[in-house]
């Protein structure tokens, strides 16, 4: 067969599946321009920032962009990862590729990397490397327990943009949402018993602390509302407590307009006066930390909590590349290769 082909037709490699992680992004530094350049990517996105472009865009570039990325880049110093020179989300990021490597490590045919929705490693670059490595077959798994538009879905889209333009395009799956599969529920559940008993006190309550989205997603249908309450009775269920043990809030809101409810922040202040002092809180929508859990909720949440006159908060962390947290992502990937492999 290969004494037909071109003296000068490219090198074949051999076929293998390729595993994308995909998370949301983080920007490259702290400084005013690296911030800006990954703000104006991520509020550009017309997945998560759903005005008419003619009403956003001057606000976006007027406003925003000229304002925020001071701000968000002082959020990001305090938790920025010096040591190892890099945002905690990208930093840990690659540790869960390292361990699922480490998985196949008996089946060469397997390759896994990660990519950000924004900033880098792009999602594009990502697919070109893999399809270049010889992968005819590329599982995403984007690294959202619970759907939404906001976060699943443009982290497809940003895939697929990359795939229109391939010659010759692989043959793609997109992982589901895994709010209820088990080994979620499973995980989560165990994470809360193992931060707990690291505890010197015992919460009066529990708080799963989602990102949150606007009001009108949820009415346009989007499903992200309802995993949500889903996934924290499932775990609550697990742990087998009553439903006034645990509550849902949501996280991260900007702009004007009516977020999910309730929210953390203001959740947090009201409890004291209602006698609830002592308090655990984790957020189980990401599946790493990163600014949204390590600054807003373990730095600003507690700090809203105590002067609000809360006694004891203790944020357990994300799943991370623990080893709960790597059997979620293994559980979903052997899933979903399913008749690949």
């Amino acid at each position: 067969m290969s004494s037909h082909l071109p003296k000068d037709h490219p090198a074949v490699q051999p076929k293998k599946i390729g595993v994308l992680l995909l998370n949301l992004g983080t920007p490259d530094a702290t400084d005013y321009w690296s911030m800006r350049q990954y703000l104006k990517e991520f509020l550009s996105d017309s997945r998560v920032i759903e005005i008419p472009k003619w009403i956003w865009w001057p606000i976006l570039n007027g406003i925003v962009l000229t304002v925020r990325p001071k701000k968000s880049g002082a959020a990001y110093d305090k938790i920025w990862d010096y040591e190892n020179g890099d945002s905690p989300l990208r930093v840990i990021a690659k540790r869960q590729v390292e361990k699922l490597r480490s998985s196949y490590a008996d089946q060469p045919n397997v390759v896994v990397d990660y990519a950000m929705r924004y900033g880098n490693p792009s999602t594009q670059s990502k697919l070109e490397e893999l399809q270049a490595q010889g992968c005819d077959k590329i599982l995403l798994v984007p690294l959202y327990p619970q759907y939404s538009a906001a976060t699943t879905a443009t982290a497809n889209d940003k895939a697929f943009d990359a795939l229109k333009q391939l010659r010759w395009q692989p043959a793609v799956r997109t992982a589901p949402a895994y709010f209820e599969n088990d080994a979620y529920v499973s995980a989560l559940a165990k994470s809360i018993e193992q931060g707990l008993a690291n505890l010197d006190f015992e919460p009066d309550l529990v708080i799963t602390s989602y990102h949150g989205v606007p009001k009108s997603y949820l009415m346009k249908g989007d499903p992200y509302h309802c995993q949500c309450y889903k996934s924290t009775r499932l775990v609550r269920e697990k742990l087998g407590w009553p439903e006034d043990k645990m509550m849902v809030t949501f996280q991260s809101r900007f702009g004007p307009e009516e977020w999910l409810q309730p929210y953390t922040d203001k959740t947090l202040e009201a409890l004291p006066e209602k006698g609830i002092k002592k308090i655990a809180i984790l957020t189980p929508g990401f599946s790493v930390d990163c600014l949204e859990t390590l600054e807003e909720i373990a730095m600003e949440g507690k700090e809203e909590f105590m002067e609000a006159g809360g006694e004891e908060f203790a944020y357990i962390p994300c799943l991370n590349d623990s080893e709960l947290g790597m059997d979620v992502i293994e559980d979903v990937v052997k899933r979903e290769l399913a008749g690949w492999l």
